[in-house]
């Protein structure tokens, strides 16, 4: 049987050559753990190895843990650690140099779980003349390593660095664009909560998908005592009672008076803190601000020193930032649903208001007619009017108005002129010589245009009945002309008017109308005449003097629902613009 030929060791050409290649497929990895995953395989081409790991430097901590290991036991590298200058490795990293062990049971710097291995070799890397790291190899045999191997693995050691330099930027960057679209997705959330306790809650709760705090509070300012005030919090000590700082006052309330972040690696060594969290060792303070006004701060504290870096402070003004915008909107929100509820309280009272002084039914000790009214308003609140009053035995006053105008300032000026009316009518009783039905019309534009209202007026129709002698007498100002009634057919009463306090020293006519038994006046308000359908048609006074017509034998409550239904079916689905009253007087004597 032939003997094989042996093994010929690679020339120093090949060598270089195989490391130049090396150097190449790790620089081409931008991904982490690929990268780390791939070192020992390349390694393995340069030279052979049992155990193998990467330790990195925790710049800030100055030590070394081990990112990547083959031949460990899973459960001994994750907890490895050591400090610069322990172990063979951290003293090749304090060293700045490689460090090869030929005999370990010889070597009483190591340091390792590992008892069966007999060499080693760790060799720094460096970046930018800073050494970030080690790269480790073990093996069971003595002298298993060369110083060939330390020369090749020194120039691996620099390629290895730049390649983790490079994933780690990769990283730091798909993170930062992760981060981010997590900033807005969060901004998004908080903007579409208006409850302000949810919200803080909420806040708490997305913060832990950027950083994960184990203390944390949100505290708001209260303008008038100038005091932060705890809001929320996270584990925030064992006192339950509610936290406040005054302005100015420790790192809170130092950073909601300047406006500024605070990041304390240690707070023992900043004379600014107050101890409100015992193992407090680290605080982190960002301030609230919408434009360049502080409405509160987060504040997260740490048992850990060094717990927050640079990067946490950035993430959270941009999250602080959008919190306050939340904040302000739930404040905001919430003051105007007080708002629009005690608004809503007054219009529901002032609806009774309205609804108790329109005359509810006829006068007492009416005889020989028949009275009915209704009134629906377009909002809470309508500027319509009208009332039956009865300033003499056998005598009846309606008036029907409408002021121009809706909500709660027409309904204002109805009452206020509700009030005229019912003043003029009842001095007949001490007057009667001196009273006539166009001199209140005259009245009550001469007291409306001097509260020199210029964007408001009325249009008021007045009637007196005399019951005993069957006669009507009416004047009217600009309301919808009204319809009577009877065996002749039905029409409308024309006669017009300037409307009440548009202009001074008006005189307005009257006309005087005999009636029968049976005849019937009705009164609307141009809300009735001018409904409109979906289609845009107008109800108009022949359709009204048709629904007269039609229930003329029946009761005037009966007249003035038949006129609310018909306008009501007209209309449809089409809103009611204007606010509707009718007031229906049958003859009956």
């Amino acid at each position: 049987m032939p003997v094989p030929p042996p093994v010929r060791p690679p020339s120093d050409t090949e060598l270089l050559s195989t490391l130049f290649d090396l150097g190449g497929e790790v620089m081409s990895v931008l991904d982490l753990k690929e990268l780390l995953a791939k070192i020992p395989q390349l390694i393995a081409r340069l030279t052979r190895f049992n155990a193998f790991s990467v330790y990195l430097l925790d710049e800030a901590r100055q030590e070394l843990h081990i990112e990547y290991a083959v031949g460990y036991p899973e459960d001994a590298w994750p907890r490895q650690r050591l400090h610069v200058g322990q172990g063979v490795v951290g003293a090749a990293v304090e060293e700045g140099r490689p460090i090869l062990v030929n005999d370990i049971r010889l070597e009483p710097r190591y340091h390792g779980p590992l008892r069966n291995m007999l060499s080693q070799l760790a060799v720094p890397m460096r970046r930018k003349g800073k050494v970030i790291g080690a790269l480790n190899l073990l093996s069971e045999t003595t002298d298993a390593f060369t110083s060939q191997d330390e020369a090749l693995l020194r120039q691996f050691a620099a390629h290895v660095a730049v390649a983790l330099e490079n994933a780690r930027l990769f990283k730091a960057e798909r993170q930062y664009i992760e981060t981010l679209g997590t900033l807005a997705e969060i901004g998004r959330e908080m903007s579409s909560i208006l409850d302000l306790d949810v919200l803080l809650t909420r806040i708490a709760s997305l913060m832990k998908r950027l950083i994960d705090y184990r203390t944390f509070g949100i505290l708001l300012l209260d303008d008038a005592t100038q005091e932060l005030d705890m809001k929320f919090s996270v584990r925030y000590g064992d006192d339950a009672t509610p936290k406040r700082v005054r302005l100015g006052e420790g790192l809170v309330g130092w950073s909601a008076l300047h406006r500024q972040p605070v990041l304390v690696p240690d707070v023992s060594t900043d004379p600014r803190y107050i101890n409100l969290v015992p193992d407090a060792r680290s605080e982190l303070v960002i301030p609230m601000l919408i434009k360049d006004r502080c409405i509160g701060v987060f504040d997260l504290e740490s048992p850990e020193l060094n717990a927050f870096t640079n990067e946490h402070q950035e993430l959270l003004t941009l999250l602080a930032s959008q919190a306050a915008v939340a904040v302000e909107n739930a404040r905001l929100y919430d003051e105007l649903r007080r708002k629009e509820e005690r608004i809503d309280k007054e219009l529901r009272f002032a609806q009774r208001v309205q609804l108790a002084l329109l005359p509810a039914e006829p006068p007492t000790r009416l005889h020989g007619a028949d009275v009915a009214g209704r009134f629906a308003p377009a909002r809470e609140l309508g500027g319509d009017l009208h009332d039956f009053l009865a300033p003499e035995p056998d005598t009846l006053v309606v008036a029907v108005g409408d002021v121009s105008g809706k909500g709660a300032p027409a309904a204002l000026y109805g009452a206020f002129a509700a009030e005229l009316v019912r003043s003029r009518t009842l001095r007949r009783r001490y007057t009667p010589e001196r009273f006539s039905v166009s001199g209140v019309l005259q009245a009550m534009n001469t007291t409306l245009h001097d509260r020199q209202l210029e964007e408001y007026y009325c249009t008021l129709c007045y009637a007196m009945f005399d019951l005993k002698e069957r006669m009507l007498t009416i004047s009217n100002s600009g309301l919808p002309y009204p319809i009577r009634c009877s065996e002749d057919g039905c029409g409308q009463i024309e006669i017009p008017g300037v409307p009440l306090g548009s202009f001074p020293s008006i005189e307005y006519d009257e006309v005087r109308i005999g009636l029968q038994r049976g005849d019937i006046v009705v009164f609307c308000t141009d809300g009735i005449f001018e409904t409109v359908s979906e289609g845009g048609a107008e109800f108009g006074a022949r359709r009204v003097c048709e629904i007269v017509g039609t229930h003329r034998t029946e009761s005037a409550r009966v007249i003035v629902d038949a006129i609310f239904d018909a306008a009501h079916e007209f209309r449809g689905h089409a809103p009611q613009y204007d606010d509707m009253t009718a007031v229906a007087v049958k003859i009956t004597i």
